[in-house]
Order: structure tokens, then C-alpha cells, then sequence
């Protein structure tokens, strides 16, 4: 039987890709909220609000999983990841906050048209910071310098160091890119006319060259900002065969979308996303917070963890099936109007 530290770590990572697919897409959706132009500018933001308005709330929880997870069955690697890198943390939680609050008000305030635009501009640019300090926030984790005396479990690091380099801002800006491209996809899945379709379609192209573009400025620095990983996306016996699936999946993705498959890019480009978190968990194994905590001297007991993959089981049972309730009705073919969704 596996561990459970490991089964608990794959949640996690299952989490984290689950909400890079859902949540992140939204992130990305209000970063094309923030480049709308043209004559269809306005068509494009309600495009993006009609999208993002039934199930950006819920789509939360799984990061609130991936917390909470962390919290409870890894307590050591939590204090040194949030001493470490609260800076970024902390950023990262008020970008969440205000885009959450700005497109609620946007929505359904009733304001003037100068406060509507306002809190369409800090949606919009919470958007965009946002998931730069995620990936700052995870290459930090991966950089290799926050040390923990094993012996007490404090954390002997600075605010700065783990975060505050080329890495991990490298990573922050290839989240990003791959947030906007999922939800240029998405997008063009849903657009409901040849015009806005082309729209999202050539953003989804530039989008995905940059995260072509940015994944090897990532893989560059992590020679020097995160070894652990670049070792292991880059020496391992998996690495080479995964690197090519990868990069087939993603350059099948952008055919895909070339050629106006939008459905088809849609799946591509969601396995390209799944398949990159995967490879970096693969990459950093068996660590969780590299150099000094690995899955099995981080994680709490046994009779801790049991009960924890008892609960999981017994949630995902209810929240399955809601969460495909929620996307049926909101996403399906007889898809019901979000209210308030315009701009």
C-alpha cells in the first residue's frame, strides 16, 4: 500500500491542477478583459464576464483543498512555506480578494458608468498580478533555499531570498501566460460568433508562444534558482519521453487552434497544463519543500493522516457530483444566463 504522505500529496497535486484549469482560466479570462480592444471590446468583456460569473466562486475550493491539506497533514512544511514566503503570500491573497470583490461590484453594483469601469480596471489588473505571485509563490518552494533545522523545524530563512530572483518571477510570468491561454481557448469554445471566436483564437496563438517562450526561460534559471528541479526535469530516465509528450500535447493544442478545433484545443490544451503541474511534482519528488523536507519527514502521523483520506473520500463523494451539476447547468448546451455580466 502506498503511503498515505504520498496519497496526500497526489490530492494536493490533483487539487492545484484542477484549479489551474478552472480558476486559473478565470484569472486569465480577466486578463483579456484587461487587452479588450477593437470595435468588439465590449462584446469581448461581456464574453469573459458571461464565462466567469456562475463558478469563479466555487472554483476556489480547491485551492482552500490544497491549504487546508497542507496545513493539517504537512504542518512543518507549511510554517517554513509561509514564513518564508508570506511577502508573496500575502500579496497573492489581496489580489485574490480584490479581483474577487471588484467583479462582484462590477457586477452587480448599481453605480455610474466612471465606478463601473473602475472596478472593471482593478479586476483587471488583480488578474494579471495575481497569478504572477502564484508562480513566484511556487518557485520559491522550488528554489532550494528555504532551510529548516530538522531538529526543531524552524524555518532558518530570510523574507527575501527564496522568492526575490529570476526563477521564481521566470515561473510567475509562465503561469500567467498559461492562465491567459487557457482562457483564450475557453473562450473561443464558447464564443457564440465567428468574430469573437477569431478574437480568442489568435490570442490563444500568442499566448501559447509565450508559454512555449517562458517554460524555457523557466527551465534556463532553474539551473541556478531551483537545482532540485532542473535535475529532475532534466536528468531523470522519465524526463526525456515526458518532456516529448509534453511538448507534442502542446504543439497539438496550437494546431488544434490554428485550425479553428476549438474543442479539440480545449482538451489539448487542458492535458498541455495538466501534464506541466505533473511533470514539476514528478521533477521535485520525493521533496515538498526542497533541500530539507521531504514527503516523510514533513508529514504528520498516521492517525492523522488516516482520518484526512477518510474525509477526502467522503467530501469528493458530495462534491463531484455538485461541481458536474454546476457545470452542466452553467456550461452545458441549455446553459443559463449569468446576471449582471456586463461591461
Amino acid at each position: 500500500m502506498l503511503p498515505y504522505s504520498l496519497l496526500i500529496a497526489g490530492v494536493i497535486l490533483t487539487a492545484l491542477t484542477i484549479y489551474a484549469l478552472t480558476g486559473g482560466a478565470d484569472f486569465g479570462g480577466g486578463v483579456w478583459d484587461l487587452l479588450a480592444l477593437g470595435p468588439r471590446a465590449k462584446a469581448q468583456r461581456e464574453l469573459i464576464a458571461n464565462a466567469i460569473a456562475p463558478i469563479w466562486e466555487a472554483n476556489h475550493v480547491w485551492l482552500i483543498v490544497v491549504i487546508v491539506l497542507l496545513f493539517v497533514c504537512f504542518p512543518v512544511a507549511f510554517a517554513a512555506v509561509m514564513t518564508a514566503l508570506h511577502i508573496p503570500l500575502v500579496i497573492l491573497l489581496v489580489g485574490i480578494v480584490l479581483r474577487g470583490s471588484a467583479f462582484t461590484f462590477r457586477a452587480y453594483g448599481i453605480q455610474s458608468q466612471q465606478a463601473h469601469a473602475a472596478w472593471g480596471r482593478v479586476f483587471a489588473i488583480a488578474s494579471v498580478f495575481t497569478p504572477i505571485f502564484l508562480g513566484v509563490t511556487l518557485g520559491g518552494v522550488a528554489s532550494d533555499k528555504i532551510r529548516v533545522d530538522l531538529a526543531t523545524g524552524i524555518p532558518n530563512v530570510d523574507f527575501f531570498s527564496a522568492w526575490l530572483a529570476p526563477f521564481p518571477f521566470a515561473l510567475g510570468l509562465l503561469v500567467l501566460s498559461l492562465f491567459a491561454f487557457l482562457a483564450a481557448v475557453y473562450l473561443a469554445v464558447e464564443a457564440e460568433t465567428p468574430e469573437l471566436k477569431e478574437d480568442f483564437r489568435r490570442r490563444g496563438l500568442v499566448s501559447g508562444v509565450l508559454v512555449g517562450v517562458f517554460a524555457w526561460v523557466c527551465f534556463y534559471f532553474a539551473g541556478t534558482g531551483a537545482p532540485e528541479l532542473w535535475k529532475g526535469l532534466g536528468s531523470e530516465w522519465w524526463s526525456l519521453p515526458f518532456q516529448l509528450v509534453t511538448g507534442g500535447v502542446a504543439v497539438a493544442a496550437m494546431a488544434a487552434l490554428w485550425w479553428g478545433r476549438f474543442a479539440l484545443a480545449r482538451i489539448l490544451a487542458g492535458l498541455q497544463v495538466t501534464l506541466m503541474i505533473w511533470g514539476w511534482g514528478f521533477a521535485q519528488y520525493p521533496y515538498i519543500v526542497p533541500p530539507d523536507l521531504t514527503l516523510t519527514n514533513s508529514a504528520g502521523p498516521d492517525s492523522v493522516l488516516g482520518p484526512v483520506l477518510i474525509a477526502l473520500v467522503a467530501g469528493l463523494i458530495l462534491v463531484i457530483p455538485a461541481f458536474a451539476f454546476l457545470y452542466s447547468l452553467f456550461k452545458g448546451r441549455g446553459k443559463a444566463p449569468a446576471h449582471g455580466a456586463s461591461s
